[in-house]
């Protein structure tokens, strides 16, 4: 069972073919053990769609094609607004829900009409006054807004590798261990927090979410301490002159970082970080551009010093799906030209989609956090959430494993 054209997800780990056994059986063939593949069939990315959507060109299934596209769930697409709107309708003979659930029939709402508003203040501003039951990504200034009796927050958790800054070893600004163990403690994470963010985003404790599965508590790796970040970077090599800018070399110690654009605040987070360093003298840019600009330039050697970035994922594999250097290479581990920087990560990350049994893969996971903060590969900043505000007529709103939303128990009230 193969589809031409269309890759495998970086999800599947090891996995080799699909048979068809009968047409409601198929059977999956892995060339070593993969036992996140049944939480990464279980997920938006890998729902049930028909024969003839997935016969569709890639065109095909760009803007303006989603009403044509057949799928499995609880509602489906009738309008399309290219970039601005999607009107969702009930499927009235839907009887397949999970079991887990207190119902498994036809959804709860007739309709669901979604509109695309960019700026934070539309967001709110819709449904504090009303014309919008609910908003997705309320940021953390606007969250007082909803303390009333008439709204209400929820703010999900994602489950997976925290809001970190992933420092890119091979670049030679970056090669030292102590110019990296330098950068975690002049960066004042806390700091970071209080200033620019809520309680729904604490502070993190390790690479992964405290509810994460695997999750190890490496916060004695990240402690603040400008002090040592100078002595650090003074035996790096890295000597402050007279205007107080590190050099090594000749060159000076200059940092590019990327904007993290489906992150909150990534641009604010860099710029007060951009403060604190600039008092150890380490010079910040931020990359700028779109997504298409960040994404090219993320993979390019030398391009971006430090990587800002999550992942959720509500797997073990989700450690594994960041940081290794064939799936989204946070640190740039892996090179264009095929070469690996640090094997031994990739060993030790490889071993997580590998390990049959559940102690197992805790037990790799472990050593992966450990080998991460132990070479101070990557300094987390917080828990990222999903914040959603909604109006008090909204009942049985609900999340699914990494904070995405779910309306097929949702109902309104009054």
């Amino acid at each position: 069972m193969s589809s031409p054209g269309l890759d495998r997800h970086r999800r599947f780990n090891n996995y080799d073919r699909g048979e068809v056994v009968d047409a409601t059986t198929v059977r999956f063939h892995f060339s070593a053990p993969a036992p996140g593949f049944a939480q990464a069939v279980s997920t938006i990315n890998s729902g049930l769609l028909s024969n003839a959507t997935l016969d569709r060109t890639g065109e095909e299934f760009g803007p303006g094609n989603a009403t044509d596209i057949i799928a499995s769930g609880p509602f489906t697409i009738v309008e399309e607004e290219i970039g601005t709107r999607l009107k969702l309708a009930v499927r009235e003979d839907y009887a397949w829900g999970p079991a887990s659930l207190a119902h498994s029939g036809r959804a709860l709402l007739d309709e669901i009409d979604i509109i695309v508003a960019a700026e934070s203040s539309v967001r709110v501003g819709t449904v504090t006054s009303r014309q919008a039951h609910i908003a997705r990504q309320i940021d953390a200034p606007d969250e007082a807004q909803f303390a009333t009796d008439a709204l209400a927050l929820h703010a999900a958790t994602t489950n997976g590798v925290n809001n970190s800054l992933n420092f890119r070893f091979r670049d030679p600004a970056l090669d030292d261990v102590r110019t990296r163990q330098a950068l975690i403690a002049a960066i004042d994470r806390q700091a970071i927090v209080d200033t620019l963010f809520s309680d729904s985003y604490p502070l993190a404790t390790g690479i992964l979410a405290a509810t994460a599965l695997g999750y190890v508590d490496t916060s004695e790796s990240y402690v603040h301490d400008p002090a040592r970040a100078a002595t650090l970077l003074d035996e790096a090599g890295w000597t402050a002159g007279a205007d107080g800018t590190r050099t090594k070399d000749g060159q000076a110690l200059t940092l590019t970082f990327n904007e993290a654009l489906p992150q909150p605040r990534s641009r604010e987070v860099v710029t007060l970080i951009q403060e604190q360093l600039a008092e150890l003298g380490i010079a910040v840019e931020l990359l700028p551009g779109d997504q298409a600009a960040q994404d090219a330039a993320r993979a390019e050697p030398g391009t971006v010093q430090v990587y800002h970035s999550m992942v959720g994922r509500a797997d073990y594999d989700v450690i594994k799906s960041h940081f290794s250097s064939g799936n989204r290479n946070a640190l740039l581990n892996g090179y264009p030209d095929g070469s690996v920087g640090d094997e031994e990560l990739d060993a030790l990350l490889a071993q997580i989609a590998s390990v049959p049994d559940e102690e197992g893969r805790a037990e790799a996971s472990a050593a992966a956090q450990a080998h991460l903060s132990e070479n101070a590969y990557a300094l987390p900043l917080f828990e990222e959430p999903q914040v959603f505000g909604f109006v008090s007529e909204v009942q049985g709103f609900a999340t699914e494993s990494v904070g995405r939303p779910s309306f097929y128990s949702t109902w309104l009230a009054g």
